[in-house]
């Protein structure tokens, strides 16, 4: 087998650098995030991504980040911002056409073979450009699932050939996987996603054991891999697997200790916070978001301690403890509006102004206080960003269960209809549940025209039988 040429010495970016202007490399990085929520897309980029696009180390961007740039600079070629076109930089010339790529064959990686990481090529971690190009064939061809699939790094045997140190490449791709994974649950839902991500989250934790990487690949590394334990713990919450989503959230909480990391440890007791919630455990559900806020406060982000507030209030109200949760309701909102800066963590681009609705409408709900419920819910539909397809069915579920709860089932039926429809584009099992929920509240107003409607569209979706996808154990649950 003929060895893959090495690439080409990095070529400084001047174009890009001279778009920057006078601003610096972490005011550059605020306005390409600033951008990248204006389209609806999700960027992590920072000062550090802007200094290897001017170096010359990223010769191409990913999809998301070239949509980024054309909004930013309309008009303009990659070729016009100092990039290298796709098809230079990933070869695709020469291989020819190719189809998308079937998920089994990405191998599950097993134990470390050698005291080394396998080697960048022949026949170790496929390049990033590479991995981001299978992705987007996977996901253009229709597979949620593949594509997410596709975000994996691939580990594989180490080559005899050339044996290489993990680097930034291989520390892009788990990090590329965690992005991808986000967007499509965010449109797709958990159902199909969760059982395709054994793979990815094996493959991070086998480059975190295989050492010999240097100190920024690892804090990286350990970052990469402890979003991608919450990213994977978040699909089996969100598909009613809750004791495997304890077990992830855990993992990530342990990578975090390990390394140090504040912003994980704060993102992972948030998460904790939430299924602990949604399992009746409000108690727990306090401590694990007092905990998180305790550690943010090292962070300087009001909107992440806005959202710990938020999920302390949730277990409050769990506790009817309506004076306490009353108190984390206003500290949420005073924290909320000092509004958004650089420190806000990636995994926060879902956490607006309607997010903040739909959260406070579930306390009233859990207080009884239906009225309040429904107005908040009201609130968190119709401010929604329409690219969170599963939040608007999240909320509009919620507003109908408040409707029934208050008294107005028709409309809780017409708010049920439309959340049903949702669910033609979002597969989430804990919203189908709560839709079924309503579905038996409302059984008694069958009489009604607007319920009848509903009943008989929930009794049709339900008798539909959803693929099943066998769930695979999602990588490791001991500690790093």
């Amino acid at each position: 087998m003929t060895p893959l040429p090495e690439p080409p010495p990095h070529r400084p970016n001047t174009a890009f650098r001279r778009l920057r202007g006078q601003l610096s490399p972490s005011e550059f990085a605020a306005s390409v995030r600033r951008a990248a929520r204006e389209i609806g897309e999700q960027v992590s980029c920072d000062a550090r991504y802007i200094g290897r696009v001017e170096s010359g180390a990223i010769r191409c961007p990913n999809y998301a980040y070239e949509r980024v740039f054309r909004h930013m600079f309309p008009g303009r070629t990659l070729n016009d911002l100092g990039f290298a076109s796709r098809e230079s930089v990933r070869g695709h010339g020469a291989r020819g056409p190719a189809g998308p790529p079937a998920p089994a064959s990405l191998p599950v990686p097993g134990p470390r073979p050698g005291p080394e990481p396998s080697g960048h090529r022949g026949g170790g971690i496929v390049d990033i450009f590479e991995e981001s190009e299978l992705l987007r064939r996977a996901f253009m061809a229709g597979g949620a699932a593949a594509a997410a699939v596709a975000a994996a790094p691939r580990v594989g045997a180490p080559s005899r050939r050339s044996r290489r140190r993990v680097g930034e490449a291989e520390a892009a791709a788990v990090e590329e996987a965690v992005r991808r994974i986000r967007v499509l649950d965010d449109r797709h839902g958990a159902d199909p996603l969760y059982a395709h991500t054994a793979k990815p989250l094996s493959a991070a934790y086998a480059l975190l054991d295989a050492g010999g990487y240097s100190r920024s690949v690892a804090e990286r590394l350990f970052a990469g891999a402890g979003e991608l334990a919450i990213s994977v713990g978040w699909l089996a919450h969100d598909s009613g697997r809750l004791p495997d989503a304890r077990s992830h959230y855990a993992e990530a909480l342990a990578t975090a200790r390990v390394s140090g990391d504040a912003a994980l440890e704060a993102h992972a007791f948030c998460n904790t916070a939430f299924l602990a919630r949604d399992a009746g455990r409000p108690r727990e559900a306090v401590r694990a978001a007092q905990a998180a806020q305790r550690v943010a406060e090292r962070l300087a982000s009001p909107r992440l301690l806005s959202l710990l507030a938020l999920r302390e209030a949730g277990g409050l109200a769990g506790l009817t403890d309506r004076g306490g949760c009353e108190r984390a309701l206003l500290r949420a909102r005073t924290l909320f509006g000092r509004g958004p800066c650089d420190a806000d963590p990636e995994w926060m681009s879902f956490f607006g102004e309607a997010e903040l609705e739909g959260l406070e409408a579930q306390c009233w709900s859990a207080l009884g206080e239906w009225k309040r419920a429904v107005e908040h819910a009201r609130r968190a539909v119709s401010l929604q960003n329409p690219h969170f397809t599963r939040n608007i069915a999240l909320f509009t579920t919620e507003l109908a269960t408040d409707l029934v709860a208050g008294g107005a089932p028709d409309a809780a039926a017409a708010a049920a209809v439309r959340a049903l429809g949702l669910l033609e584009q979002v597969k989430s099992s804990r919203i189908r549940r709560m839709l079924d929920d309503t579905a038996r509240i409302l059984r008694p107003y069958g009489r009604d025209e607007t319920v009848a409607d509903f009943l008989a569209h929930h009794e049709a979706a339900t008798a539909r039988p959803e693929p099943a996808a066998r769930p695979e154990p999602a990588g490791r649950t001991g500690p790093v």
